[in-house]
């Protein structure tokens, strides 16, 4: 094989096979002379693959473990493989993996041959996977649209789909996908509006990139610059989200250890601090919704007392009587349902616990109170 750069990249692939190879073998299969094996493991090494070679007469040559990420070659299959892994990682907001596999997904699709890129499509569309349910999914291609215009400084245009269901065209400057573990959000500036949003990813529809270069705006925030756009924009989301939704003061005691709730705990929400008595509270605030934080409180599976907000312990007391009436035989339930309408109700002024104790609302058969 007489062309060098082609003869490199085949010797690279044979060398990323988990294997040693002894330098006769090498020469064989490219049809040189060792001594040119030789020449191009040098050259592999300048551009910074790490090749061990061992000496005597099984000796040969391997790649290992560098202090860098190299390039790598990957055939028609591995290709295949990777990329639909990387959509299944990008498209559902896998905690601590999301962001990454969207710029490696956006890296890898531009350089797909269509031939692959339809092999990946047909086998998304044919796979159904088991999520959470607490975080809404994504068609990959969506957001490898939006990363890469991100990326490239292009303009966008798309469908937007606002939360009461009103449909609109947006054209945007794109700044940063940001994902909350549960959802992605992109930032962006709104040429339409003239001012800065942040738009849920799994609203936006038929996303394309118009072309037209822009040169990227500061972020309206103290400090925010270049060096650390991503973390201006996770900090911009978060303000925008606290001024767009009711913040929710939290105020709850759990009859477990501080390590076993904060291990059931969304990090976002903190962690407890210890009673002193085998129990922890939980003091936070958060801009999540009544529904959510009061399913995540009961997953926690230990006692717990809610003393506020007082629309948190209004909203469990109606739910702990659903699930009451759910466990109910049916002739029961009805009974129950017609002797107390639709929301059963209790008296406020009735104590919860033995011992006369009614500051919150508990579940479970713990005695703990919280003041």
């Amino acid at each position: 094989m007489s062309d060098t750069p082609a003869r490199l990249l085949k010797l690279l692939s044979l060398l990323q096979t988990p294997r040693e190879w002894p330098g006769g073998e090498l020469a064989e299969r490219l049809d040189v002379s060792p001594r040119t094996i030789r020449r191009d493991v040098d050259r592999l090494r300048d551009l910074g693959y790490p090749v061990e070679a061992s000496r005597g007469s099984v000796g040969g040559y391997r790649l290992v473990a560098g202090a860098a990420m190299p390039p790598l070659l990957l055939d028609d299959e591995e290709a295949v493989a990777i990329a639909v892994g990387l959509r299944a990682g990008a498209g559902h907001a896998i905690e601590g993996v999301d962001e990454a596999s969207v710029r490696a997904l956006a890296k890898l699709e531009q350089v797909l041959p269509s031939r692959l890129r339809h092999r990946v499509s047909v086998l998304q569309n044919a796979t159904v996977p088991l999520t959470r349910g607490d975080g809404a999914t994504i068609d990959p291609r969506t957001l490898t649209t939006l990363a890469s215009a991100a990326t490239g400084r292009e303009r966008l245009r798309f469908a937007y789909r606002s939360g009461d269901g009103t449909r609109t065209k947006r054209q945007v400057e794109p700044y940063r996908l940001v994902s909350t573990g549960q959802r992605w959000y992109l930032v962006a500036y709104d040429l339409g509006r003239e001012d800065w949003r942040t738009f849920r990813v799994d609203r936006v529809g038929e996303p394309y990139a118009t072309g037209a270069r822009f040169a990227p705006r500061p972020l309206p925030a103290e400090g925010a610059g270049s060096d650390a756009g991503s973390e201006d924009a996770a900090k911009f989301l978060a303000r925008s989200m606290r001024r767009m939704k009711p913040e929710l003061c939290l105020d709850v005691w759990f009859g477990a250890p501080a390590e076993f709730v904060t291990a059931r705990l969304p990090a976002h929400l903190g962690a407890p601090e210890p009673d002193g008595e085998g129990g922890c509270r939980l003091r936070t605030s958060c801009t999540d919704s009544l529904e959510w934080v009061a399913l995540r409180l009961a997953l926690v599976d230990c006692e717990f007392s809610v003393q506020g907000p007082p629309q948190l312990v209004e909203y469990l007391d109606s739910l702990g009587a659903r699930l009451t009436r759910a466990a109910l035989p049916s002739s029961r339930r009805r009974d129950s349902a017609d002797e107390t309408g639709s929301r059963p109700t209790r008296n406020r002024d009735e104590p919860r616990r033995r011992g006369g104790w009614a500051p919150g609302l508990s579940w479970g058969t713990g005695e703990k109170p919280v003041g």
